[in-house]
């Protein structure tokens, strides 16, 4: 591990963190949505993208600040996961496996489509 390497997943780390932030901040403001529709967006972005950079075989540096750093910080499965829980707790069981399916179907499809794009 060098200082280069630590500062390039930081600097993401940083701009995805303010990234998914941001994304946050603009669905909180809008009620139409009723699911966790932030954490559903970034994922299923951030899904696509890493492998976009995977199959595009992204030079290692890159693949830290934008893959390890950015995707890193912008997506988010601790939050996911609250939130399902959250959805079990309060009766939403069909919801539930809704969103279950298509954050983990649509996340593997959109990271093989990303793959697929970059390869």
């Amino acid at each position: 591990m060098t200082l280069m390497n630590v500062l390039l997943v930081a600097a993401g780390g940083f701009f995805g963190s303010m990234a998914r932030y941001a994304t946050s901040a603009g669905f909180a403001r809008s009620a139409a949505f009723k699911w966790p529709a932030a954490t559903l967006l970034v994922n299923l972005i951030g899904a696509f993208l890493l492998g976009l950079l995977a199959g595009a075989d992204a030079v290692p540096s890159f693949m830290l600040l934008a893959g390890t750093g950015f995707m890193g910080a912008f997506t988010t499965f601790s939050t996911l996961s609250l939130e399902l829980v959250k959805m079990v707790k309060e009766g939403y069981i069909k919801a539930f496996i809704l969103y279950v399916l298509v954050t983990y179907g649509g996340g593997i499809t959109l990271a093989w489509l990303g793959y697929w794009i970059g390869h």
